[in-house]
């Protein structure tokens, strides 16, 4: 049990049941009477927020999550199927929990799942990936000293923005975290 002077922005706690982190914090200590502890709280399993006040002695409940390190397998229908990288338990996270970095899971990628009661409630994929530009308009020679970003389709389909040097084939580096280009990744 963690008390109300241990809240902090980040910490994960559990309500009814469900694990919830919080996403903003804020002490007040009125002139008299007890101090208060205004908190925005996510919901990690629905994703609602909402605020909640804690008086100085109350106590909240910590929440037991647990990371494992897992590798991507295949695709099961719209499932994606992760094995336990010590026991080869499989994970089956869903399209919707992976949102947009299912376009960014590849191979026998390495990654990391949250776990709250033995359901998957996050993923946190390697910050940069290299894939493989499959669709873009030729490229240009000279014109780098600009900023100007084209269209790109990668082997999944997936769209980005690249600079106009970059051609199909080419290897790119893209942040997981932001879903945008990086750098080029040298041939050779």
């Amino acid at each position: 049990m963690y008390s109300a002077s241990d809240l902090k922005k980040g910490l994960k706690i559990e309500i009814d049941g469900d694990p919830c982190m919080i996403t903003n914090f804020e002490f007040s200590k009125p002139g008299k009477g007890q101090a208060l502890y205004r908190c925005k709280i996510k919901n990690l399993v629905t994703g609602n927020q909402f605020d909640k006040t804690y008086r100085s002695v109350e106590k909240v409940k910590r929440c037991a999550l647990m990371s494992r390190d897992f590798t991507f397998s295949y695709i099961d229908g719209d499932n994606y199927v992760f094995s336990d990288n010590e026991t080869y338990e499989e994970a089956l996270l869903s399209e919707e929990l992976l949102g947009d970095l299912k376009n960014f899971i590849a191979d026998d990628m390495k990654v990391e799942i949250l776990f709250h009661d033995d359901r998957a409630l996050d993923i946190t994929l390697p910050n940069f990936v290299e894939m493989e530009i499959a669709e873009t308009e030729p490229g240009a020679r000279g014109d780098t000293a600009t900023n100007v970003m084209k269209p790109a389709k990668l082997a999944n389909g997936y769209e980005i923005n690249v600079p106009i040097f970059i051609n199909e084939g080419d290897t790119v580096r893209i942040d997981t975290r932001t879903g945008t280009y990086t750098d080029r990744v040298s041939k050779g």
